[in-house]
């Protein structure tokens, strides 16, 4: 088996400082590490357990295939604090019948972001008698 050190997500957004923007000031993610210079530079931001690296430049938006699943605190609250900072929310927080609270955006270029809340007695946080 490999061991995996970290891994992260690799965007080619195509208009990289309309996605700086988006990913570090109305998302608030903190910056890991910028490399290079000018408008074209990349920015790796913290997501948690793993990255998101905004790079280069593509003449295309990303495939409709591609998501991002970030999860939050408090869904309520994030969408108050993304609201008031300009970022539509394509979907406010519905609790879901798998029990999870989900809240869909998307970035500039389309690319789905699900904002997913875990509440306390979910499966994937609590598991009775382990």
């Amino acid at each position: 088996m490999v061991h995996v050190l970290s891994s992260r997500i690799l965007l080619r957004p195509t208009d990289p400082e309309r996605s700086r923007a988006f990913y570090g000031e109305q998302l608030g993610l903190a910056v890991y590490r910028e490399f290079g210079t000018g408008p074209d530079r990349g920015t790796v931001y913290f997501l948690g357990g793993g990255f998101l690296e905004v790079s280069g430049r593509s003449d295309t938006p990303p495939a409709p295939v591609t998501r991002l699943w970030l999860q939050v605190a408090d869904a309520a609250a994030a969408q108050e604090e993304l609201r008031a900072k300009g970022v539509v929310i394509v979907r406010p927080p519905v609790k879901e019948p798998w029990g999870l609270v989900e809240m869909w955006i998307a970035d500039p270029d389309g690319t789905p972001i699900v904002l997913v809340e875990v509440p306390a007695d979910h499966p994937m946080r609590y598991r009775p008698g382990i």
